[in-house]
């Protein structure tokens, strides 16, 4: 049932919004560097690589340079244009491809550069051996933010490596472990609710027993 929903709401949205994927397209191959896309490989289901298909937000270079894999505050490799699209989340909009082909679903844990997979606990990998990577998910919400978080972190690579990464995996094996169609909704809804109003606290009211996080300095 969740491959039939996948692929038939993937489709229904990728018609539905070429008249705003056409213009992007077009916007991003005269300006920036003249990259549409971004295809770069993830850990995908089965622990196995797969290429993610984003709007092209950054510079070329962007792994090999600055932080790497994590992006931060006000980071000087995002693009113009591509500052808007990250704040919009339009740059996650070709993902849909990914969904109607079957490398990812609508709902699941965001898959990771398979650096930053590396540093996930082994007892991830029995999340992704049971789910697709999605567009969206308990972990993208919770932590949609994390450019702030990062912010506010003393050392962020220490924050991200052995903060938010922990944390992340345990979010994705409560998704694992309660996941159904009626919350796989919900988490869509509440993904377009917290676009439209960040600072929201919706998730949290919905599942009240997640666990909050808060950088730990020191």
């Amino acid at each position: 049932m969740k491959r039939v929903f996948d692929f038939s709401l993937a489709l229904i949205l990728l018609i539905i919004l070429s008249p705003l994927l056409i213009p992007v397209m077009l916007i991003l191959r005269f300006t920036g560097e003249g990259e549409v896309f971004y295809r770069q490989e993830r850990m995908g289901t089965g622990n196995k690589p797969f290429f993610i298909t984003k709007f092209a937000t950054m510079q070329k270079n962007s792994p090999n340079i600055g932080a790497g894999d994590v992006t931060l505050k006000n980071d000087p490799r995002v693009l113009p244009f591509g500052k808007f699209l990250r704040k919009t989340k339009i740059n996650e909009l070709p993902q849909l491809w990914d969904v109607l082909v079957g490398t990812m679903s609508f709902v699941g844990p965001r898959p990771q550069t398979l650096g930053i997979h590396a540093s996930y606990p082994p007892e991830f990998d029995e999340v992704l051996n049971n789910l697709r990577p999605g567009i969206t998910g308990i972990g993208s919400i919770a932590f949609r933010d994390e450019e702030n978080i990062l912010a506010e972190a003393s050392d962020y690579d220490d924050c991200y490596r052995n903060q938010i990464i922990p944390h992340k995996a345990r979010l994705e094996k409560w998704y694992m472990d309660n996941q159904s169609f009626l919350m796989d909704l919900l988490i869509i809804l509440v993904t377009a609710w917290v676009v439209l109003f960040p600072n929201s606290n919706l998730l949290y009211r919905i599942y009240p027993t997640l666990p909050k996080f808060s950088v730990q300095n020191g």
